[in-house]
């Protein structure tokens, strides 16, 4: 029906719709927050990748794993840092 392309008038239409759906007060809340959960989802892959490199073999990996990490949700954020605890291998209850 449009060919293909998506010009001017439909964007505009697209977007004029969002802001009738959702209202104009959500929308940067909604922007924000998967800005955060995007920026999240990006270290954390990036972490599960570093870990996949490096395999533990001796027995200092074990240290290592035990230290804790700090997800930032944005950067220079302070007040959304949190510090993060690694779950370990062993069942203790």
């Amino acid at each position: 029906m449009f060919g293909g392309k998506i010009g001017a008038p439909e964007i505009i239409l697209i977007l004029v719709v969002i802001i009738l759906l959702f209202g104009a007060k959500k929308l940067p809340d909604m922007a924000r927050s998967l800005g955060k959960s995007a920026r999240i989802l990006k270290s954390e892959a990036k972490a599960m990748k570093e870990e996949g490199k490096t395999s533990p073999q001796a027995s200092g990996s074990t240290e290592q794993s035990s230290a804790q990490r700090t997800i930032q949700a944005a950067p220079g954020d302070v007040s959304s840092s949190r510090p993060v605890n690694e779950p370990t291998d062993s069942a203790q209850r």
